[in-house]
């Protein structure tokens, strides 16, 4: 059994939740995974190691209704997968409005199994 030790929950994200590069308009990919302060992509563009991006994402509100999730992230990491042109990509946020943090710290939570 693997335990769980990161600060934050993790989710594992279950729908195709499409992730867009703000700077380009470019979708650059899905969330694999995501917390309140980072998220695994599933990146179906180049990306720069080491770089800052500036991302939006759709999640679901508690009405059901859309919001944009805008975040500021810092890629620490990126390996290519077996699928070509795709790679898993590591990011930390380093700019996450206090709202919005909550938005998606709500969303997680709600997503979550009960433990």
């Amino acid at each position: 059994m693997i335990t769980e030790t990161r600060r934050a929950p993790r989710l594992q994200v279950p729908a195709l939740v499409p992730v867009t590069d703000q700077m380009t308009g470019t979708g650059i990919g899905r969330l694999g995974n995501i917390s309140e302060t980072g998220m695994l992509l599933i990146a179906s563009e180049p990306l720069v190691e080491d770089a800052l991006y500036q991302l939006r994402f759709p999640i679901t509100d508690d009405r059901g209704g859309e919001l944009s999730i805008d975040v500021g992230a810092h890629l620490l990491w990126h390996e290519a997968t077996r699928a070509p042109g795709h790679a898993w990509a590591g990011f930390r946020f380093i700019a996450l409005e206090k709202s919005q943090r909550e938005q998606l710290r709500q969303w997680i939570e709600a997503q979550l199994p009960a433990a």
